[in-house]
């Protein structure tokens, strides 16, 4: 007989910023609808068929705030604002992200939803709007639920002309499904048939979180992240944290723990096993490396080393035991990259055939044993590529794991509490390459990996007022999730990478606010290296204008280089947003001082005398900022130095620098009071309008203005007959 441990593990980052307490993606919401509820809901089809769903809390605690309807993210807002009621900005958003679904297997097999993919560009009358709100939602059901439940079916059958009405039906079926999915793995777990294991509660990489050095030993010459991470007390809380949240949701603590992507190392086994976890898994790569042997495979795939692999191990580090399995990478990977493309009853039956060759083979290498095979992979990202959501393979392959005589379904726990072997050494790695590679391995990752050091040594100095520690200290856990490095460098890319990017970063701003610390300027600029810079020309000529705060000549600001501001709305804005006062800032210099003009929609001066500042913030050189007030009735400038241990914004005072201010902001900073004397320099910043000491906006948003001052070439460069 062979055991078949299936693994189905679910997992979404963590997507709400804790300070605005907005959700800015809604996949967690999505995928309930249709995965993470109907792939547990479809067990009690087979009662036979034992299997184990991994549940990250990271997923559990966003789910339990949708559905109690206290999460909401902009998706979710503008599919129930009335469709006549759209903006502008609501419309360009719609049509970007309302068709974020497998075209194949999700849209086109719908015709209208097709219909309105195909005049996405000019999308505008309203009723064709209001059958987008509810295709986009529609789409994500979980396939039973369509076929069965009759509100469902009659929004199908239809297909267009849908009222407010429908969609305030479907939002009470949304908000049904998103309140079965906890207690559905629950019942499945009081009657035997699935084991819910974790992982670390925002999905780690808990080597890395032990010492971001273990990546040199699958690559010893890279280059490391400027400030190392080395914190084990932080892999011990994700653990322990996670732990205890499954026990209050499930009524009973996990005994075992799927490592975030898998990825383990000696220096975490004691960490696991003193969280009370007595199993976890990887992947074979990571047994192969731990033996010091290579597993390969035949023509038709099959393993031939099957002793080895089809086993449950102890892992035995530094006094601590943990269980361990390790999966069959080439079948999990059928189901997740190949068996999408086959019919659900030919897909089934290959899957099956191998199972009992595997065994067979095993059988055959080692005698009375029974072959344990794992096969682990994501349980809600491959459906939406196969027919009907992926429920006729699953159907298929149940019924045929619950009737061949020589195949018996088991829970991971159940699949290691018999024929462990002993392994003393733990080679580390993750289930992809065998390495951290994508997590670390690019410049971008690296940048990623030093910011989150330096904000864990912000939180272990916060200040002496700071406005809510624990919460900082909660967002600090928060960024240690695998997912930000995950769409770092170029391993992977998404339509939502700038928004990824921008979140991790959003999460590191927040623990230096909640610590009472100054934000570094570093965190509001892209980590993304490849991402566009701003749309700016450079200046070509010297500039000397006069600081009035007026256009006073057309020729006085005619050399300077421009960054025009276009005000857009974005995935990560809100619903509702003004149009920024600021247009344009201009930007140039002459041997002894920087100069720059912003513009606005009012007059600059109206602006600040009704309580706004503007700063520029300076990433180069780093530590200065020169901000401007309105004081008694005129606008008056001051420098400021990043000093002190924890870091805090001193003023400096006026230095040398001049302003002017009436229709426009003129500003004149001499480079001795930027610290910048040296010929030729480079000087980097942005334009931040504050109101009431918080920053309502800079520009440009995701990369600084870049000033190359001049060299001797320069007169040449830009001489004019």
């Amino acid at each position: 007989m062979t055991r078949v441990a299936v693994l189905w593990h679910m997992h979404q980052p963590f997507y709400q910023d804790l300070v605005t307490g907005e959700h800015i993606l809604p996949w967690v919401r999505l995928h309930a609808l249709k995965d993470y509820y109907g792939m547990v809901a479809l067990l009690r089809e087979f009662p036979q068929v034992k299997v184990t769903f991994n549940l990250v809390p990271s997923l559990l605690v966003q789910l339990e705030a949708f559905a109690a309807n206290r999460a909401h993210d902009r998706a979710l807002e503008l599919s129930l604002k009335p469709a006549a009621d759209l903006t502008g900005q609501d419309v360009e958003y719609v049509r970007a992200n309302f068709f974020h679904a497998q075209r194949q297997r999700m849209i086109d097999v719908y015709p209208r939803y097709a219909e309105l993919l195909a005049e996405r560009s000019s999308l505008h009358a309203v009723d064709d709007l209001r059958d987008l709100q509810v295709w986009h939602k529609l789409a994500w059901i979980d396939p039973s639920y369509q076929a069965t439940d009759p509100r469902i079916r009659r929004l199908i059958e239809r297909g267009r002309g849908f009222s407010e009405a429908d969609k305030a039906l479907l939002r009470d079926v949304e908000l049904e499904i998103l309140n079965r999915v906890i207690p559905e793995y629950r019942a499945a777990a009081d009657r035997g048939q699935v084991e819910i294991s974790a992982s670390p509660f925002y999905h780690p990489i808990l080597p890395l979180l032990c010492d971001t050095d273990v990546y040199l030993r699958t690559h010893p010459d890279a280059r490391r992240p400027r400030v190392p991470f080395a914190h084990p007390e932080d892999a011990a809380e994700q653990l322990t944290r996670s732990s205890a949240y499954m026990e209050r949701l499930f009524g009973r603590r996990p005994t075992g723990v799927w490592p975030s992507e898998g990825s383990v190392s000696e220096a975490m086994v004691p960490l696991a096993a003193q969280a009370g976890f007595s199993w976890m898994a990887t992947d074979e790569l990571i047994l192969a490396r731990s033996l010091e042997l290579t597993f390969s495979r035949d023509g038709a795939g099959h393993l031939e080393q099957p002793e080895r692999l089809y086993a449950p191990y102890q892992v035995q580090v530094g006094g601590a035991t943990i269980a361990c399995t390790f999966r069959d990478h080439v079948l999990s990977d059928l189901i997740g990259f190949t068996y999408s493309g086959w019919t659900a009853d030919a897909a089934a039956a290959d899957f099956t055939a191998r199972l009992v060759e595997a065994g067979r083979r095993f059988s055959r290498r080692a005698s009375g044993e029974e072959a344990l095979v794992s096969v682990i992979l994501d349980g809600e990202n491959a459906w939406e590529h196969f027919e009907g959501g992926g429920r006729p393979f699953l159907r298929a392959l149940y019924h045929s794991l619950s009737t061949h005589p020589e195949l018996r379904t088991v829970t991971m726990a159940e699949g290691c509490a018999q024929g462990a072997r002993p392994l003393t050494r733990l080679f580390p790695g993750s289930w992809i390459d065998g390495n951290f590679y994508i997590w670390i391995g690019h410049a971008d990752d690296q940048k990623a990996w030093s910011q989150l050091a330096e904000a864990r040594a912000a939180l272990d100095t916060p200040a002496p007022r700071a406005p809510d520690p624990v919460a900082a200290r909660e967002e600090l856990l928060i960024a240690e999730g695998s997912d930000w490095c995950w769409w770092y460098g170029d391993d992977h890319s998404s339509p939502n990478d700038a928004e990824f990017d921008e979140l991790y970063r959003r999460h590191l701003r927040n623990v230096y606010q909640l610590s009472g610390q100054p934000i570094p300027d570093e965190l509001f600029v892209s980590n993304i290296s490849s991402l566009r810079l701003p749309q700016q020309s450079e200046p070509t000529a010297w500039l000397r204008p006069t600081l009035d705060g007026e256009e006073t000549s057309y020729f006085e600001w005619l050399g300077a280089g421009v960054f025009e501001v276009v005000d857009t709305a974005g995935a990560m804005h809100q619903t509702t947003r003004q149009p920024s006062p600021v247009t344009a800032v201009r930007f140039g210099f002459n041997r002894e001082q920087l100069y720059v003009r912003i513009d606005g929609r009012l007059p600059l001066a109206e602006l600040l005398a009704d309580g706004f500042e503007i700063t520029l913030k300076f990433l180069e050189p780093a530590g200065v900022r020169y901000s401007v007030r309105w004081v008694a009735g005129q606008a008056s400038g001051t420098l400021w130095d990043r000093m002190g241990e924890p870091p805090a914004w001193r003023e400096r005072g006026p230095g040398e620098a001049a302003v002017g201010c009436g229709r426009l902001l003129e500003l004149a900073i001499p480079f001795h009071d930027l610290d910048a004397n040296a010929e030729p320099r480079t000087i980097s910043f942005f334009v931040a309008v504050y109101r009431n000491r918080v920053e309502q906006e800079r520009h440009p948003a995701h990369r600084p203005i870049i000033v190359h001052t001049a060299d001797e070439l320069f007169d040449a460069r830009h001489w004019r007959a």
